[in-house]
């Protein structure tokens, strides 16, 4: 028996079609050399409804800053909504998830960037002096180098770079084996 087909919290099909429509008066109000129109209330629910499910990913899920990213994810959207091509591409959901992603990983590294730089003016200041009760004479101070030989260096907040192999598949093997093959023949 063939499994039921969910139901999606985005239909694709009817996304294209509010795109389509709206690229349409887009074309027509720059041909009349008028403001392009805003985006329709249907983009908007399917804007907010892919960013919101797309925060509910595991790598996702736990961030304070979330509604940040949401809406740096809706941002996004609505700035690069009239980029998407209808022509080239016939799944506006895949575009516009895409953009949001991007714009949540650009809002993590700004948020952990702004939280390392927070750590270090914290590390790096000389607290002195504490407020104390009335009739209190001790003297307090915090041992802050503790601190700054703890925080990680500022590398660790740059995104990571993905080096690139020479070689890919089985040519890693087979030039190898080549090599072997050639060394054995010799010994024959």
């Amino acid at each position: 028996m063939a499994k039921a087909k969910g139901e999606h919290y985005v239909d694709n099909k009817a996304f294209l079609v509010e795109m389509v429509a709206w690229k349409e008066k887009c074309k027509e109000a720059v041909d009349a050399e008028k403001r392009i129109p805003p985006v329709t209330n249907y983009m908007g629910e399917c804007f907010l409804k892919i960013a919101t499910h797309l925060s509910y990913r595991p790598n996702f899920i736990n961030y304070t800053y979330k509604d940040d990213m949401i809406s740096d994810g809706i941002e996004n959207c609505l700035q690069y909504a009239s980029n998407f091509n209808p022509e080239k591409s016939s799944n506006p959901f895949a575009y516009f998830t895409q953009i949001i992603y991007y714009a949540f990983i650009r809002r993590i590294q700004k948020e952990k960037k702004q939280t390392h730089v927070k750590n270090r003016i914290i590390a790096g200041s000389n607290y002195q002096s504490f407020d104390t009760m009335p009739g209190d004479s001790t003297s307090y101070s915090i041992d802050n180098s503790f601190a700054m030989d703890n925080l990680p260096a500022e590398d660790v907040y740059k995104p990571k770079t993905i080096e690139k192999k020479s070689k890919k598949g089985l040519e890693n093997f087979m030039e190898d084996d080549i090599d072997k093959v050639a060394v054995l023949g010799d010994d024959r």
